[in-house]
């Protein structure tokens, strides 16, 4: 029982999705400190002089109506911080290291040496050989076949 979860755990995907969800979690709050301190003041500037930020209120007199794009764009901003992070420093450099190891694993067929010259010439001779008694077993057998339609005809 115990091994079967030992190898579920150790399996590269399982370690790759641990430290994504791990280090997204971490890096969360380094983005949020960026987006909420440098990018919120940059969007509510561009808003105007209102405070809320960029948006607007679809009663004047109802702060619950209040409409903010800022908040999506930098929900926006957080997301393609963090998924470029984890991409660039995880997922790019695992399939990297993943391909170098498949390639060192992989089972390369060893080149043909070529044979040496004696042994390429013996086999030139048998085949030579090969040829010329197959060539003389048909010519036997074409004369077994012309005998016998020759006597079939007496």
């Amino acid at each position: 029982m115990f091994k079967g979860f030992k190898d579920f755990i150790l399996r590269g995907n399982v370690i790759e999705l641990a430290i994504a969800v791990v280090i997204g979690s971490a890096f969360t709050a380094l983005v949020a400190a960026f987006t909420n301190h440098i990018i919120n003041p940059v969007i509510a500037a561009a808003g105007g002089m209102n405070a809320e930020g960029l948006g607007f209120k679809i009663w004047e007199n109802n702060p619950a109506t209040f409409v903010d794009f800022g908040s999506v764009l930098t929900a926006l901003v957080t997301f393609v911080i963090t998924a470029a992070v984890v991409y660039f420093i995880f997922v790019a450099p695992m399939n990297k290291i993943n391909s170098l190891v498949k390639e060192r694993l992989s089972t390369e067929e060893p080149e043909e040496e070529p044979l040496p010259a004696d042994t390429a010439l013996l086999a030139e001779i048998r085949d030579l050989l090969k040829d010329a008694a197959a060539h003389r077993d048909a010519d036997n057998i074409s004369e077994l076949d012309s005998d016998l339609d020759s006597d079939r005809t007496r």
